[in-house]
């Protein structure tokens, strides 16, 4: 079963049931998925619906903060409840361990040293890494490693 036929199903589950929240929040991700579907004129695999949660997660997270800070207690509870649901959808995030080890392993299959390499080894450890990991902290550590 793919990513989005998880959503679907469990959209239809949530309807039966008479979740209204849960299925406001599972249209809201099937609305952004179809939305980046028109926008690049294809239909998206499993690896993209990945990176379409990890954006709106990202989104939610920024928004957690700001209500927090506001101390707007009503908007922060509904935003960690939409945390929950897009975490129930995407893959375990890596430790640091993981991480440092497939960044090693990728510089190490590419070969060589320098920034010159910095854009081929993200590119390899994007697709690797989306939705497991926050690719600014893999592309500075990318960049300390390539810089020594």
């Amino acid at each position: 079963m793919t990513l989005k036929e998880r959503l679907a199903a469990e959209t239809t589950a949530a309807l039966k049931a008479g979740r209204k929240d849960e299925v406001a929040q599972l249209r809201y991700i099937a609305a952004a998925i179809k939305q980046r579907e028109v926008d690049e004129r294809r239909t998206l695999e499993d690896n993209d619906v990945v990176a379409v949660l990890g954006k709106l997660l990202k989104q939610h997270e920024e928004s957690l903060t700001q209500f927090r800070a506001a101390g707007r207690a009503e908007l922060v509870q509904r935003e960690e409840e939409e945390i929950r649901l897009l975490r129930r959808y995407l893959p375990a995030p890596l430790t640091d361990d993981e991480i440092a080890r497939l960044v090693e392993e990728t510089i190490s299959a590419l070969g060589g040293v320098g920034t010159a390499r910095m854009g081929d080894v993200m590119s390899v450890l994007r697709g690797k890494l989306a939705g497991r990991a926050d690719l600014r902290e893999v592309s500075a550590r990318v960049k300390t490693r390539l810089g020594t």
